[in-house]
């Protein structure tokens, strides 16, 4: 999307100052650009191609301890301007929020590093299709897959200006290019479905397009011929490919609003040991490339890598303005994206560290339990921590995998499941959470039969 009819950094100073001019204590905005093309194939031939462009401007304004948001996709000055006006009539209307506000100029983020986010940028359309096509063959060669019921690839890009009237401005801009199918395997009738998909910055940094393919249909010819198993306690190692789906909750927990408002199963455990020795989950904003990668959190304060657990124990909560007034503590970076919205909480780049032995040691450590591959309809008590999920993977027995199992579903309560987790060496950096493959033994199993 060309930007050449415009300068964002000028209207967002125009923005800001006619909010001023309207009343308005004090403001913040972003205009953001995007766009980005997807392909689809199927059996062999290109499906369909899609094209997105957008642009948007959000805008924050405060009046007194009140404060009003809204949104639109018109820049032009007349737009700019009804929106300036709708936004500091609305902010004087709403209730007061005693824990609304900006960061002091001496909390703002100022020193830049280059984090090289621009990614390969558009990808020739030919080229999307010429791989997608290339995965969608290599699935279609492993024995008793049958079809694929999706596969596409495709690239978005996007800039972001960011301004507010406490002084700060920032510029982003990035891409990342998608490439993932999933596909139906076969066998007497039965089938079963899995996947594989990769994002990246970079192409370069992504496996081949066949590779992907046949990692999705051996996935899913590995499925086939699942078997039942009974309601027992066994151990669970959660594949690599789920696992960090356990720090989510965890993020949740430790997070500023969940504390402030009593809803988090770690509220009272600040400074405790969550984990057992020698675990650390880490958030790193500055990793190159990172698809989590930023140079300031969301409000414009200054980041840096951190240690939220470390060796076991709980570091901090993730803080932004709100709930550090709310709680009496200072912002340490972890807001999410405001600038025309009101701030959430976000991690960066997270991940939990690698441990010492392979999975497969862990498998044999264990003998017998239940290796989870794929997930769904997660259900957990933010107050208490417990736990429950539909599952499907395999079962292992004398550390070697048995038989496929699916429609099972695990349960127990995360903060002692947190206690006794062991990582595997595995780890592989591929998102924004990331995790190795875990064990936690002494999980509940419901089966469909009771164990004999």
């Amino acid at each position: 999307m060309s930007t050449d009819t415009f300068s964002p950094p000028d209207l967002l100073e125009k923005l800001l100052t006619r909010c001023r001019q309207a009343g308005a204590d004090a403001a913040d905005a972003r205009i953001t650009v995007s766009e980005g093309v997807s392909v689809d194939v199927r059996e062999g031939q290109l499906e369909s191609v899609e094209r997105a462009e957008e642009q948007a401007v959000s805008l924050r304004c405060f009046f007194g301890q009140r404060q009003a948001h809204v949104s639109g996709s018109e820049l032009s000055p007349a737009g700019l301007e009804e929106l300036a006006e709708r936004c500091v009539a609305m902010a004087r209307a709403v209730p007061e929020d005693p824990y609304c506000g900006l960061p002091g100029p001496d909390e703002l983020a100022s020193d830049a590093r280059d984090l090289d986010l621009d990614g390969d940028g558009a990808v020739p359309e030919e080229t999307l299709e010429r791989e997608a096509l290339a995965a969608e063959a290599a699935a279609l060669a492993v024995p008793e897959v049958r079809t694929t019921s999706s596969c596409s690839a495709g690239w978005t890009r996007g800039e972001r200006w960011l301004a507010a009237t406490n002084g700060f401005t920032a510029y982003r801009r990035g891409s990342f290019s998608g490439l993932g199918l999933a596909v139906v395997s076969e066998r007497e009738g039965r089938m079963e479905r899995d996947y594989e998909s990769r994002s990246v910055r970079y192409r370069e940094d992504r496996p081949s397009p066949e590779e992907i393919g046949r990692i999705a249909g051996r996935r899913a010819a590995a499925r086939l011929g699942p078997r039942r198993i009974a309601t027992q306690k066994a151990a669970v190692i959660f594949d690599r490919r789920v696992a960090a789906s356990l720090l989510g909750p965890l993020i949740t927990a430790i997070s500023g609003p969940s504390i402030a408002r009593g809803v988090s199963f770690l509220s009272d455990r600040l400074g405790e040991r969550v984990f057992s020795e020698g675990i650390d989950v880490i958030d790193d904003p500055f990793r190159p490339r990172g698809l989590g990668s930023r140079q300031h959190d969301g409000e414009g304060r200054r980041v840096e890598p951190v240690r939220l657990i470390e060796d076991g124990v709980l570091t901090r909560w993730l803080l932004n303005g709100s709930s550090a007034r709310q709680l009496g503590l200072a912002p340490n970076g972890h807001a999410g994206l405001a600038f025309g919205d009101p701030p959430g909480v976000t991690t960066s780049n997270l991940y939990l560290a690698a441990g010492r032995q392979t999975p497969e040691a862990l498998m044999k450590g264990v003998a017998r339990g239940l290796l989870v591959t794929d997930m769904f309809g997660p259900s957990i008590n933010p107050n208490t921590g417990d736990y429950s999920v539909g599952v499907s993977g395999f079962w292992f027995e004398n550390g070697e995998i048995a038989h496929p199992v699916s429609e099972v579903t695990v349960a127990g309560d995360l903060a002692s499941m947190y206690a006794r987790l062991i990582p595997a060496n595995d780890l592989e950096l591929r998102g924004s959470h990331d995790a190795p493959s875990l064990l936690i033994e002494d999980m509940s199993i419901a089966g469909d039969r009771q164990e004999e």
